[in-house]
């Protein structure tokens, strides 16, 4: 199930492009919505990076992912689209928790695969050579 988070990454980035793109300037963000899509992007991020490292630590489950992806994204959506309607910038607040998040994870996964490469790096250095062969048996002579 390690796939789970890459799928969802590229749907994530199919939906941003294709689905919410302008369709008068492709391409641009109307700037009414930027927090918004700024924001639930930011939380789809972060739900791939701690599905990745779920999946490393052995504790990953497709139903909690694909949950935490929505309501993450509808949340943090809904944070910057309250914020804007009454005037307060709540964006900023979820940018830095799943900013922290974000970079949390991220630093997890690249320390993970950095210690499994020094400890594979050093398994092959100090692995000793293997022992020699048994001497092969002798003919028994009969007298």
């Amino acid at each position: 199930m390690g796939w789970l988070p890459v799928v969802g990454l590229i749907l994530g980035l199919l939906v941003g492009l294709f689905g919410f793109a302008n369709l008068h300037m492709p391409g641009e963000v109307v700037s009414t919505y930027a927090p918004c899509r700024s924001l639930a992007a930011l939380a789809g991020l972060d739900t791939i990076f701690g599905g990745i490292r779920a999946g490393i630590e052995g504790r990953f489950q497709d139903d909690i992912f694909v949950s935490g992806f929505m309501l993450n994204t509808l949340l943090a959506a809904g944070l910057a689209f309250l914020g804007d309607w009454i005037g307060v910038d709540l964006f900023l607040a979820a940018v830095v928790a799943l900013g922290t998040r974000v970079f949390l994870n991220l630093s997890l996964i690249r320390r993970y695969y950095l210690t499994r490469a020094a400890l594979n790096r050093r398994k092959e250095s100090t692995q000793p050579a293997p022992p020699p062969a048994p001497p092969a048996p002798q003919p028994v002579r009969e007298r």
